[in-house]
Formats: C-alpha cells, structure tokens, sequence
C-alpha cells in the first residue's frame, strides 16, 4: 500500500479505502483460485496495482462515461485498479477463463464497483464499442490488435488527451510483436511515470485507431 501512496497521493479517502481492501481481497480469493503467482502475492501492489495505474499516469484525466475494455483481465487487471481511480468511467472486463471471472466478479462486487461490468468470454464474443481496449501481458499485439479494432468507437475523441485505440502493458522488446502492422506504434517506458526499478523493462504501447 506503501508504494500506490507514494505514486499516487491525490487519491480520496474512498479510492483509499477501496485500494486497502483490494489487497485483502486478492489475498483472500488467491488462496482459492491462483490468479496471481503465490510468490508474487507479496508484490501485488508494486507489481499489479501500481503497475496497473502506470496507465492512468499515461491516460491523464478522462471525460465522465469513457468506455474501456479490459482483455484478457484474468482476476481483474489492470481493469480493477483503474476503474476504483476512475468512478466516472465506464469498464467492461472480459476473460475466457471463468475462475479468473469470477474472482474479478467477486472483488468488483465487494468493493461496490458501480462502473465495471463483466463477461466470460473471448474478446471475439463482445460486440460493444469503446474509446479504448487496454490489456496486460495478454497475447503479441500483431494478434491481438485485429480482434479488437470491431471494439473501438469510430472517430478520435475530443475531450480525452489521447485519440480512440489499443492501450497495453508490455514488457521487454516488442519488435517482433509490431510485424505485420500498419498503424504507427507508439512506445512509452513505464518508468517516465513510475520510477521503480521493477519497471526498468516495461512498456506502455499505444496504437491509435482512426477509422
């Protein structure tokens, strides 16, 4: 909790209070259903929470009732995180594997997540549009960006920093993943927002799609 403070110091009692119990959370349900290494679970502020929000460091302020897709959110990341820091946000989280949704469920109900729905799928299932698809660690971006560019909204947004597209976490050298590409692919070290060493090697990779 330490670390998401000393990121993020501008969050409200509530968003507090929500991040606090997040951790108990995941604890909680990690015991029954893994869905973060059992030797990481010690990290998971550092290393899913704060790691998550290194997206909301890049994303800025975002107008009221933005949609996000969160693919492949596994037990709720980066979507969770984001959605507690965003409550006028919209999230639709999406995972094919059902135990992993159901941890996601659980937690967004337990901390009364109003802003976030859910759905055991794949990414080919949802049909709903949004301003941007964001995804951790999910499959190579030459895979994923053409199953998701049917979910993003037509036109370039007006009131948010960035146009409408495909935002991930990546780590390490993406050259292979951009082959095949025709959209301009814009790397971010992680680092230029959040300066720990464990994120020497990670990425925010952004692909704006004008339609």
């Amino acid at each position: 909790m330490e670390s998401l403070k000393k990121y993020f110091p501008e969050l409200n009692d509530l968003q507090r209070a929500q991040f606090e119990q997040l951790g108990d959370l995941y604890r909680e349900w990690n015991e029954r259903i893994n869905v973060i290494s059992r030797k990481d679970i010690d990290g998971l502020y550092l290393h899913h929470i704060v790691h998550s929000l290194a997206l909301a460091k890049w994303f800025g302020s975002l107008a009221d009732n933005t949609g996000i897709l969160d693919v492949g959110t596994g037990g709720g990341f980066p979507g969770v995180p984001l959605a507690i820091f965003y409550p006028n946000v919209k999230f639709h989280l999406i995972d094919r594997i059902g135990k992993k949704i159901k941890v996601a469920t659980e937690v967004c109900n337990a901390l009364g997540l109003e802003n976030v729905t859910l759905q055991h799928g794949d990414v080919g299932e949802c049909r709903s549009t949004f301003n941007y698809v964001v995804s951790r660690a999910v499959m190579p971006l030459n895979k994923l960006l053409p199953l998701i560019v049917k979910n993003i909204a037509p036109g370039s947004s007006t009131t948010n920093r960035y146009s409408n597209g495909l935002v991930c976490l990546k780590g390490g050298d993406i050259t292979s993943e951009e082959e095949g590409i025709k959209r301009p692919v814009i790397t971010y070290p992680v680092t230029e927002f959040v300066n720990d060493p464990f994120f020497d090697e990670k990425l925010i990779v952004y692909v704006p799609i004008k339609k």
